[in-house]
């Protein structure tokens, strides 16, 4: 039993549009989520680290708890949405060799 082998330059081949797209799409994620923990961790420790007698309250909540945790999620929720239905791309994901990645 013989076993066909072919050679592949993977010069020939180049790059799939759709690693860029992920790539970039990616990146934005994380950097969304690292503004999400720079929020949390200033709010959190920066005002709920003084005195329990010196806490102020929001809606019953300590300042600290509703600014790093109740608004920190709707402003970043908001902030993913916006980030996916205007910065992420609808790409396919078959590997028929059509380019249907939408340049914007």
């Amino acid at each position: 039993m013989a076993v066909d082998v072919k050679t592949v330059n993977l010069e020939d081949i180049g790059e799939d549009k759709r690693y860029k797209s992920a790539k970039r799409e990616a990146l934005y994620s994380i950097i969304l989520t690292v503004l999400y923990f720079v929020w949390w961790y200033g709010f959190a420790y920066g005002m709920g680290s003084k005195p329990l007698s010196s806490y102020k309250f929001v809606m019953g909540l300590p300042s600290w708890f509703f600014w790093s945790c109740v608004v920190g999620f709707i402003v970043f929720s908001f902030a993913s949405w916006v980030l996916v239905k205007f910065f992420f791309q609808d790409i396919s994901l078959e590997t028929d060799g059509r380019d249907d990645l939408k340049v914007r």
